[in-house]
Order: structure tokens, then C-alpha cells, then sequence
């Protein structure tokens, strides 16, 4: 079985030149995994100072999306601030110190009011979300795309989607707390029709034509195991 992470890894050191902060960017469908990857990647690379960042944060808030007609395509492309996440990038890359990063939490569905993550000159930033190679291909210094199939996707999603409404059994204040109370079946029918009418159409139309800029993409099985890894520089499975 091929070992993604460990690529990915050697990939990062490569580009480390000059003692620049290298800027990786982490992207793929809703629920592929890409905060698991980028958090092990963290790990794999100590003892470098890692910093990983979701483009989340970068998410217009829900009153600005709702003014804008946009609180249904929250994910979508113009759902983001692009100018402020791409300043923010460049920023860390180019060695300015303290750059704030806003935060997102999926317990209220919302840009947290308030809230940054302050990023000081780390060795590698690692931007993770769906929109990590879209909108930042031309400021990063490695291009990531966790691949599954569409199927697998689904159900890693409605997975989330039930863990998200468990956790919220425990906080009133989450966003799933009102679906805390339905039967499993009425919270699996939410998460699918979410999936589909929603990340689905995302995944399809916005996420995937990414994958054309990826410098490595990582395939992972049903089981989130590395099926293979491509790599731009050799145009083959690895």
C-alpha cells in the first residue's frame, strides 16, 4: 500500500529552501478527509514548526452570505473571501510575523466573531479546504488533492453528518442541536439530500477541475487507506 502521507512528507522537505516558509495547500470534497491528512501531516513533519489553517475561516459570515443570496452555496467559490485568504498566504510565505487567520466552527456553522488563529513564521503552512487549490494554486508552494469516489464521499459525509448531531446532544447552542431529537433515518435523509444538493453539485462543478493543479494527488479507499499517488513531476502512479 502505497504511504500518501510520507510522499506528501518528502515532498514538503524537498521545497524547503532558503529557510522560506513553504506554503502547502490540501484540498478535495467535503469529508475526504483533508483535516485529518493535513493534522498527520503536521505530525509527520516534527520536528518542523507547522501551522495548518482551513480556508473555512475565510467563509463570508452567515449575515453577509444571507445579505448576498449566497447562504445556500456556502462552500461555493463566491462564498469566500478569496482576496483576504490569498493576503493571508502570501503574508506568512513572505515571512511577515503574527498574520491572523479568522476561525470557523461547524458547531454554530459560522465564522467565529472574534476569533483568530495568529500564524508567526512557521516552516510550512498548510492550507486545507475544498477551495485550498482553486483559489491559492499561484501562491503555494505544493498542491495536494485528496481523490475518492463519489460513493465513498456520500458516506463519509453522512457519517460526519451524524457525528456533528451527536455531538450536539451535549451543546445547545450548536447548529444541530434541533436535530439532536430525529430518528436516525430523518438525520441520514438531511445529510444525503445536504450531499447531494449541495457538496455534490460543489464537488462536480467547482472542487474536482482542481485536481488539474495538483502537484500530487492522493487516491484513498473505501477505508480512507491510500490507493496511489500521482505525482505532476512524473506524470505516473507512485
Amino acid at each position: 500500500m502505497t504511504d500518501g502521507l510520507a510522499r506528501v512528507a518528502e515532498l514538503v522537505r524537498e521545497r524547503r529552501v532558503g529557510g522560506q516558509t513553504v506554503a502547502v495547500g490540501i484540498a478535495g470534497a467535503v469529508a475526504s478527509g483533508k483535516s485529518t491528512f493535513a493534522s498527520e501531516l503536521r505530525d509527520v513533519l516534527a520536528p518542523l514548526r507547522v501551522d495548518v489553517v482551513s480556508t473555512d475561516g475565510f467563509l463570508f459570515d452567515n449575515a453577509t452570505l444571507e445579505a448576498r443570496g449566497l447562504l445556500m452555496r456556502k462552500g461555493f467559490p463566491d462564498s469566500y473571501d478569496v482576496e483576504r485568504l490569498s493576503r493571508f498566504v502570501v503574508d506568512v510565505r513572505a515571512g511577515v510575523p503574527d498574520v491572523a487567520a479568522p476561525v470557523y466552527s461547524h458547531g454554530i456553522y459560522d465564522v467565529v466573531a472574534g476569533e483568530y488563529q495568529v500564524v508567526d513564521r512557521p516552516d510550512v503552512l498548510v492550507v486545507e479546504g475544498v477551495n485550498a487549490l482553486s483559489a491559492l494554486a499561484d501562491v503555494l508552494d505544493l498542491r495536494v488533492y485528496l481523490d475518492a469516489t463519489e460513493d465513498d464521499l456520500e458516506a463519509w459525509f453522512v457519517e460526519r453528518y451524524f457525528d456533528l448531531v451527536d455531538e450536539a446532544r451535549h451543546d445547545p447552542t450548536s447548529f444541530f442541536a434541533s436535530f439532536a431529537s430525529m430518528p436516525p433515518d430523518r438525520i441520514e435523509g438531511l445529510g444525503r439530500s445536504v450531499w447531494r444538493s449541495v457538496n455534490l453539485v460543489n464537488l462536480r462543478e467547482h472542487i474536482a477541475p482542481s485536481r488539474a493543479l495538483a502537484d500530487c494527488v492522493v487516491s484513498k479507499n473505501h477505508d480512507h487507506t491510500v490507493r496511489d499517488v500521482w505525482l505532476r513531476t512524473q506524470g505516473a502512479e507512485v
